[in-house]
């Protein structure tokens, strides 16, 4: 068998699943209003149809004070049933298993009505929570234990506790945010009777034939938070008071170090598991950047966990199970962490769905089904927009040839997978390289091609996927060529020297400077390195797990400079943005905005910065001003009358080189011809 340990089952005494794969709990947008629930009912289904052991929902609040945010998702009433069931129906007819989560968001809700153990406000939220009063502790513990009911009157194999990430039940067990001094808060035992009294009286309420995950902060990463010893012991009550898997969480969503960004080396916090294992003798479950099968089967083949959890790779590819026990795990379409389309759509109220699998999550209305009519298309351009498109016209039945002037698919992404923390890219050109391959895509790369010799191949259609071109700068010097393009650096490996000024902080500007600082291999590639950059305790010896950062010395002294006024980079994506500001302060990136560009000779790059003209002593300056379409084929083909001209991609907008865009714009299209 591939991957012995991982398909391994896993008996829980009344039930034995199939396989050690858990996919992890995700909020997807679908859950807040009863009318997705036929959308996400079809989004479950096609992840049990692909093997999955056990899922688990996103989370669903036990009451409207619990709401992650307003009218969000809520398990607390009779008539909240029938929309669930739409859920566990479907699972179930294609012979899976899934828990429902029940989470209360404690301090971290987005909304008036939000409540924790104090009065302490959250610092990613705008509200104040009301202190829980004692008949309020118990009012919220009846409501996690009717919601449990509910859910499996719903016909859920069982629920998730979350006790983890920051949410009410980790608030209550840490000082940072329970300062009371009853019977609810003051000394560990006292605070840790929160979530114990809530598992005690669940497993009552549900029988013994009913699946119950606690989610365990094992690790707090936050001042303030828990001691190991503490987590020994609450995890020692939790069994004991009838949890049947305890899952492992890992950072409060206030804390400094990043735990599921790409830049984490993969299955970087698998150690933590591995510590509890031994004290409790139920499944513990490790999660956190567990992507491909091989990782999985070391850490069950190592004995670090009993079960893994995965979210955003069953997102990325609902069929990964299936590819790895067939032992095809090279056509799994790899999760690369980088949160575009699932937790930054989450965080802006959008629905969540996948840069790399524009489906997930829109199953039900972005469907590839056979074209009852082969036609012959021309795909010109490899990159993102261009694989995805060819690849779904292919599947779909078309005759399809995809042409690129490069010697290699993949165009930006060929740049991407060059910084360091990014090498994930790596594994979506390997990907669709197999995927093209498969569908029978006719592959011609190294040709340039010309209006006049596609229109003369009479191709039903023909579409662009030409990409971009760097947009230059116009300053005295601006010529010199010590001035280079980001294009020069990562694609010509032009050399460049140890004084840098880069100029742009969007995106690009932001990799180029950590491609110039960082050391290779990158602290992505080896977690004790990756620990000690961001100090994190792989001992455990202090209460959170914090301690001093340790960065290693920058390679490149580098300034970071943008035109427009406030904050370099305050326009990255959400989620990782915070990441890739701490990331360049660490490695001493002068970040600079309000930047006006007066010229470049030998003295260094002469700028003005509030008014102010200064030199920075630089031996090169890297333009990552921006880019602009290249739509020079598709505006020939339009004058020479071809009929069915499409363009895609960065030749369509160029702005930021949005994969994310661009592979969804690739694949809908493809969908519709």
């Amino acid at each position: 068998m591939n991957y012995p340990h991982l398909f391994a089952p896993l008996d829980l005494g009344h039930v034995t699943l199939p396989n050690r794969i858990l996919m992890g709990s995700m909020h997807t947008g679908l859950e807040d209003k009863a009318a997705d629930f036929d959308k996400l009912a079809a989004y479950f289904a096609e992840r049990a149809r692909g093997d999955v052991g056990l899922m688990v929902t996103g989370g669903i609040a036990p009451s409207i004070e619990g709401w992650l945010k307003p009218f969000g998702g809520r398990m607390s009433l009779p008539w909240h049933k029938p929309r669930h069931r739409k859920i566990t129906q479907a699972v179930h007819v294609e012979g899976g298993r899934i828990c429902m989560q029940i989470l209360h968001a404690g301090r971290y809700g987005y909304h008036p009505l939000s409540v924790a153990p104090s009065r302490v406000q959250s610092p990613i939220t705008p509200f104040k929570p009301r202190q829980l009063s004692a008949r309020g502790v118990e009012r919220t513990i009846g409501d996690f234990v009717r919601c449990a009911q509910l859910a499996r009157e719903a016909g859920y194999d069982g629920v998730e506790v979350m006790g983890s990430e920051g949410y009410l039940i980790n608030q209550f067990i840490a000082t940072r945010t329970n300062q009371r001094n009853d019977a609810w808060g003051g000394d560990a035992n006292k605070r840790m009777r929160f979530p114990l009294e809530i598992v005690r009286r669940m497993r009552e309420a549900v029988g013994k034939d009913f699946i119950i995950i606690y989610r365990l902060s094992m690790l707090d990463l936050v001042e303030g938070g828990q001691p190991w010893q503490d987590i020994v012991t609450l995890a020692k009550g939790v069994e004991a008071a009838g949890a049947s898997i305890i899952n492992t969480g890992i950072g409060w969503h206030e804390a400094r170090v990043p735990t599921i960004v790409t830049s984490v080396p993969r299955a970087g916090f698998s150690w933590v598991t591995k510590k509890l294992k031994g004290e409790v003798s139920i499944p513990l479950i490790t999660t956190n950047r567990i992507n491909m099968p091989d990782v999985a089967e070391r850490i069950l083949a190592g004995g670090e966990a009993d079960m893994v959890s995965m979210a955003r790779p069953l997102l990325a590819d609902p069929e990964w199970a299936i590819k790895a026990k067939a032992g095809h795990s090279e056509r799994i379409n790899t999760c690369i962490a980088c949160n575009q389309a699932c937790l930054d759509h989450v965080f802006l109220n959008q629905r969540a769905t996948c840069m790399v699998n524009p489906r997930a999550c829109h199953e039900t209305e972005l469907r590839i089904v056979p074209s009852k009519t082969r036609k012959r298309m021309a795909v010109v351009g490899a990159g993102p927009a261009g694989m995805a498109c060819a690849a779904t016209l292919a599947e779909r039945g078309h005759d399809v040839t995809l042409i690129d002037g490069a010697h290699e698919i993949g165009g930006q992404f060929n740049y991407a997978k060059r910084i360091p923390g990014k090498e994930e890219f790596h594994e979506t050109l390997r990907y669709f390289r197999h995927r093209l391959a498969d569908t029978g895509v006719l592959t011609q790369l190294g040709q340039l091609v010309d209006a006049t010799s596609l229109k003369a191949q009479n191709y039903d259609h023909v579409i662009v996927a030409t990409g971009i071109t760097p947009r230059p700068v116009n300053f005295p010097g601006s010529d010199d060529p010590r001035v280079l393009s980001y294009l020069d650096v990562l694609a010509r490996n032009k050399p460049v020297g140890q004084h840098v000024a880069i100029i742009g902080a969007g995106g690009i500007g932001f990799d180029v400077a950590e491609f110039l600082v960082e050391h290779t291999p990158s602290p992505a590639t080896d977690i004790a390195r990756w620990t000690r950059e961001w100090g994190v305790d792989m001992q455990l010896g202090q209460p959170g797990g914090l301690l001093s950062p340790q960065p290693e010395p920058p390679t490149r002294q580098v300034w970071l400079l943008q035109r427009t006024a406030g904050r370099p980079g305050s326009r990255l994506n959400k989620t990782t943005g915070w990441v890739h500001r701490a990331t360049l302060k660490n490695k001493q990136v002068t970040m600079l905005g309000g930047v006006s560009y007066e010229r470049f000779d030998d003295q260094g790059l002469h700028v003005t910065v509030d008014g102010k003209l200064q030199v920075l002593p630089v031996d090169n300056v890297i333009v990552c001003a921006g880019q602009e379409p290249n739509r020079s084929l598709a505006d020939a083909l339009t004058a020479q009358g071809h009929p069915r001209v499409h363009v895609i991609g960065g030749a369509d907008v160029a702005a930021e080189l949005d994969a994310k865009r661009a592979i969804a714009q690739g694949t809908r299209l493809a969908a519709e011809l």
